[in-house]
């Protein structure tokens, strides 16, 4: 994705969210990848939601510009809950996404992340471009 295009297809994606019958809090990233906090709706299993946020975005990503005549999303993401109590850490933690990725890459931070709470993975699918 283009820096200069990301305001407009984080919000595209606030108002797929809401469509759906979640509630966005925070949506933001880098070129690379995409942060959502979100609550999910109630009738719709995590899986058809991240679908259906995958194929709308995508599909509007096409007609925003020929840049992303071929853009589609990886096939895989990662689902995490988050307290009530550290909504506001998550937001800020979304928020600054450029000064976390001045340390360390997004691949290296999300191993990290894995590693610190324990879930297992494997690089060969954890990691599809």
């Amino acid at each position: 994705m283009r820096e200069e295009d990301l305001g407009r297809i984080f919000a595209y994606i606030g108002g797929i969210i809401k469509g759906l019958g979640g509630m966005p809090i925070e949506i933001g990233g880098m070129t690379d990848h995409v942060h959502i906090l979100t609550s999910l709706p109630k009738t719709m299993a995590l899986t058809d939601f991240v679908r259906a946020v995958k194929a709308d975005s995508s599909k509007w990503m096409k007609q925003l510009a020929t840049t992303y005549a071929s853009f589609s999303w990886q096939e895989g993401y990662g689902a995490f809950s988050v307290s009530p109590s550290l909504l506001d850490k998550t937001v800020q933690y979304i928020r600054n996404q450029a000064d976390h990725h001045r340390k360390r890459t997004f691949r290296e931070e999300y191993k990290l992340f894995l590693e610190a709470y324990g879930i297992e993975y494997d690089e060969r699918y954890a990691f599809s471009d």
